[in-house]
């Protein structure tokens, strides 16, 4: 598979220590209860940061809020979050409105791994919508209040995305599902969908910007929590002996929502053992995520399917 990096930002080994001071900066990350997302919450909090955690369960948002809390000056808060439900992201989105008149980053980190098919209550993939067409409704709705701050919307894909395609003929995998190819194909629709969008903000003179991460192999709940039988073990054990830690994970996300060296329009990711670990830099982009063309289907696509188009395709 033909693959390459599309940028080079100048650097090679990015790490937090970089970070401004983000007083009066308002984050809001997916998943940002547990794994990656808490860690990015926790780096960004040091630097002062407000943060919202949005996350399907309550108790666990506060859990994380109070963890973050006191890490430094910024506030933090909570807005429940259910990616699989489009009418819990319209809530959210929202309450969101709501209570907050601007967003400097809008990190759409939560995912799901590998599990079993399943529809959710739209009658979509499991996967497929939670980690692409819940996070694209999210950033259309918010995109008006991060206009109000020239922020960044930051779009977590994965590894994986390198053995993605998407199947237009069967986006939901209904006729030959299988878990791995499920998740496979919604990591790649993550960084299809952040490239598409930072095309799209250029050519509409939008202050907003799109970056994309991945955080390499990372040791989480992600790859125990999803899959079952076998694959659970197989992934638990090559976390065991393979991944990094979550704090190192997340230092990509963090990079793509508050480094001053992060450009527009990127991807970043670890640069060792294919991309698994290490330091963080530009990352490699597949074939298949370059492909304009489907790109722009899958957007279409992805607006029928939640029934929403952007303000600036209006």
């Amino acid at each position: 598979m033909q693959k390459s990096k599309i940028f080079d930002s100048g650097f090679s080994d990015w790490t937090p220590n970089q970070l401004p001071d983000l007083t009066d900066k308002t984050f809001l990350i997916t998943g940002g209860n547990s794994g990656i997302g808490l860690e990015a919450a926790k780096m960004l909090a040091k630097a002062n940061a407000n943060t919202i955690i949005a996350c399907r369960n309550p108790a666990k948002a506060q859990q994380a809020v109070t963890e973050i809390a006191t890490l430094g000056s910024g506030n933090a808060d909570s807005v429940q979050l259910d990616l699989a439900s489009m009418e819990s992201v319209r809530s959210a989105a929202t309450e969101v409105h709501a209570r907050y008149a601007k967003l400097d980053g809008l990190i759409n980190n939560a995912g799901i791994m590998a599990t079993p098919q399943t529809k959710t209550v739209d009658g979509f993939e499991l996967q497929f919508a939670t980690n692409h067409l819940g996070h694209f409704l999210f950033s259309s709705l918010l995109l008006d209040i991060l206009e109000k701050s020239s922020g960044r919307i930051v779009v977590v894909s994965s590894i994986v995305h390198k053995s993605g395609d998407i199947n237009f003929d069967d986006l939901m995998l209904s006729k030959a599902y299988s878990p791995n190819k499920a998740y496979n194909q919604a990591k790649l629709a993550n960084l299809m969908f952040a490239l598409e969008l930072d095309r799209k903000l250029k050519a509409a003179g939008s202050s907003v910007s799109c970056i994309a991460c991945h955080p390499g192999f990372s040791a989480t709940k992600l790859q125990t929590t999803g899959p079952q039988g076998p694959m659970k073990f197989v992934f638990k054990t090559l976390s065991f002996l393979m991944a990094q830690s979550p704090d190192k994970g997340a230092i990509p996300t963090v990079l793509a929502a508050a480094g001053v060296e992060a450009v527009q329009g990127a991807y970043y990711g670890p640069q060792s053992m294919d991309e698994a670990r290490g330091k963080v830099s530009d990352a490699i982009v597949s074939k298949q995520a370059q492909d304009q063309k489907a790109a722009a289907r899958l957007w279409l696509e992805s607006e029928k399917l939640v029934k929403q188009k952007w303000s600036f395709c209006s």
